[in-house]
């Protein structure tokens, strides 16, 4: 009994609070923007499955919560099912509901209402970032080499402690976060350092070597290292213009890094055991709550990009499939056919299983729980 109500604590609460939050924040984007456009909303689910509470607005749009945390949805007029699939009333409706239909509304709104989700995520992440930078300030060290591990990929290549990095594949190097970023993604491939030393600029080649590295939870990730150390790192407080200008130079970075990660994954540069799903999100979650809020804040905007990011990939079934779907349909005029769209919603809701399945099974595996069962039986 005390292990469950641990597990609950440590782990279970963590995660639905952040879940909860960020898919909170992304359903918010398509309701209100739906709204604004004059469409009726029926309802607005945080969760899916049996409700477990749920209460009706003076509008009559149902809020409820369902008792799988794993997601939510926006129900609009006009809808058949949480995927936003077309309902069969929308070609028998009056002129009145179709002016409140989703579906009837021009290309343009239609788009603005998908777009929607990921850019509040987006505007979320931007402004909790800001307020990590206001409150206790944005990690900072000077591009400086302040040591070299010996036989280091940069210790070979001629660089020096005292070294300023300038730029790596013509990167501007502002700070030391700036050259973990740039070499941490690398598997391999040789990259061209410009570096100043006395007054004069030096150019080099190198290339990082892989380490596998442990983070907080034990997970071991490939990254690309090249054997140089800051000086100390110092947090410098920002002020609220200035926080959110650097909040959205880091959003903007961390997608990146994302898509850099996942194009790896693709061509088979980087191993599919990083992809990580709920199992690992609660972990971490529940991590990152005992850490303290502002480590709390910060991965409550991670996962906010990388839930927006991902929905903007044009997979049917996602938002990027619609916003796929209606930009066609702005181009030709006319919407897609209908079975074409339902055959593509298909292959998207396949696509995403087989995602949830293949992220589950590493998280299983990441947890030793395979490994655990394989022990009973063995």
């Amino acid at each position: 009994m005390e292990s469950i109500l641990s597990f609950i604590q440590h782990y279970a609460l963590p995660f639905i609070v952040v879940i909860g939050i960020v898919v909170f924040v992304h359903e918010f984007g398509h309701y209100l923007v739906a709204r604004l456009c004059g469409i009726r909303v029926e309802s607005f689910s945080i969760g899916f499955g049996r409700t477990l509470f749920k209460w009706t607005d003076k509008r009559g749009t149902v809020w409820r919560i369902g008792c799988l945390p794993l997601g939510g949805y926006v129900k609009m007029f006009g809808d058949a099912d949480a995927a936003s699939t077309p309902d069969d009333s929308v070609h028998t409706m009056t002129e009145d509901e179709k002016k409140i239909s989703f579906f009837h509304q021009p290309v343009g709104k239609r788009i603005a209402v998908i777009a929607a989700g990921p850019a509040f995520n987006y505007l979320f992440a931007v402004v909790a970032l800001a307020f990590l930078f206001v409150g206790v300030g944005q990690p900072f060290s000077p591009p400086l080499v302040g040591a070299l591990q010996e036989g280091s990929a940069a210790a070979q290549a001629g660089i020096e402690v005292g070294d300023r990095f300038l730029s790596i594949d013509g990167t501007p190097m502002r700070r030391f976060e700036d050259i973990k970023r740039a070499v941490s993604l690398n598997t391999g491939s040789s990259v061209t350092v410009v570096v100043q030393r006395d007054g004069q600029e030096k150019t080099m080649v190198l290339t990082p070597k892989v380490v596998v590295q442990k983070d907080l939870l034990g997970g071991a990730h490939r990254l690309g290292r090249i054997g140089v150390l800051s000086t100390a790192v110092v947090y410098e407080k920002r002020t609220v213009p200035e926080a959110l200008y650097y909040a959205t130079v880091e959003t903007w970075n961390i997608s990146v890094d994302t898509l850099k990660a996942v194009g790896q994954v693709l061509i088979g540069t980087r191993g599919t055991e990083e992809i990580g799903g709920p199992l690992r999100i609660a972990e971490m979650s529940g991590t990152m709550a005992r850490e303290g809020f502002w480590p709390l804040v910060w991965f409550l905007a991670v996962i906010s990009i990388n839930l927006g990011l991902i929905n903007l990939f044009p997979v049917p079934l996602l938002d990027g499939g619609h916003l796929l779907f209606y930009s066609i349909e702005a181009v030709l005029g006319r919407p897609i056919n209908e079975t074409a769209q339902e055959v593509g919603f298909r292959i998207g809701l396949v696509l995403v299983l087989s995602l949830m399945v293949f992220a589950t099974w590493n998280d299983l595996v990441y947890l030793q729980i395979v490994s655990r069962i394989k022990d009973l039986f063995s």
